[in-house]
């Protein structure tokens, strides 16, 4: 992993497209919702305040990435911020990308001035965050019946 660099998505926007379609395949495409909707939301993230993205990457390669979002589950508003969208290639899964990514973007949240994180999970891969140090809010949320997790930043060395 040391020959991979983590930047903002919003300066390295050649990443976008790239971003986009792992998005739209996992998530958003059986939502029914267009890639162009996707495109348009990611074009507008920022380097320094919610939205925000990172990605991983050697060189032009791209390896992963991760969000910083106001809301990511329509059921509960009154959580925010959230770590989403965290997708690791395939290839490089299983070497420790995705706790990379994750924990970048809590140094995101923090350095904004936040003091915890949420995030959310299809039951199956919620063992996953919980041996990270994701504490579980919720269990059985929404259509999906999603587990909610918080980590609180306060706590933690920036």
């Amino acid at each position: 992993m040391t020959d991979v660099t983590i930047s903002s998505l919003a300066a390295r926007s050649e990443f976008i497209g790239t971003v986009a379609d792992r998005m739209w395949h996992a998530w958003w495409r059986e939502a029914g919702e267009p890639l162009a909707t996707l495109l348009g939301h990611l074009r507008q993230f920022k380097t320094d305040a919610v939205p925000l993205g990172v990605v991983a990457h050697r060189g032009d390669e791209f390896v992963g990435s991760a969000i910083l979002i106001d809301s990511d589950v329509e059921e509960r508003p009154q959580y925010t911020p959230w770590l989403a969208a965290l997708w690791v290639e395939p290839e490089e899964r299983r070497k420790g990308m995705g706790e990379t990514l994750s924990r970048r973007i809590v140094d995101e949240a923090r350095a904004l001035g936040f003091d915890r994180i949420y995030l959310c999970a299809v039951p199956e891969k919620s063992g996953y965050y919980a041996a990270r140090g994701w504490t579980e809010v919720e269990r059985d949320v929404g259509p999906h019946k999603l587990v909610i997790f918080i980590r609180h930043l306060d706590a933690e060395p920036a």
